[in-house]
């Protein structure tokens, strides 16, 4: 997976809206104005950090030597993927998806209910 379909499949979802709040090297996405995801622009190989249940990230990170404790970031919580390794799009794709779930679910229900209410 490259910058680019990366920066697609992260727009599709509903609510994600993407900035460069730490400086303009660093691509952010966040659903509801809480982020899941980050890419470093200027990183090789190309390599994004993701949310991940704690539990999942250790099992990942013992199975995946593409898949390290996140990058300047809570390493419990935080997951960097080397998207130029072995990992296919598709499973890339569901490390993105179960970010931006978590993400999702930590929401409050007036929040969920103002964004549905305006869609």
């Amino acid at each position: 997976m490259n910058i680019e379909e990366f920066r697609l499949y992260c727009l599709e979802k509903p609510g994600v809206s993407e900035s460069f709040p730490f400086d303009e090297h660093t691509l952010v996405f966040k659903v509801l104005n809480k982020m899941f995801a980050l890419a470093g622009l200027e990183r090789i190989p190309f390599s994004i950090n993701l949310k991940c249940d704690p539990e999942r990230a250790i099992l990942l990170r013992d199975e995946h030597p593409e898949i390290l404790p996140g990058y300047h970031m809570n390493k419990k919580h935080w997951n960097t993927i080397n998207c130029e390794g072995q990992l296919t799009s598709k499973m890339i794709q569901e490390l993105i998806d179960h970010s931006y779930q978590l993400v999702w679910n930590s929401l409050s229900k007036k929040t969920i209910q103002s964004f549905n209410e305006g869609n």
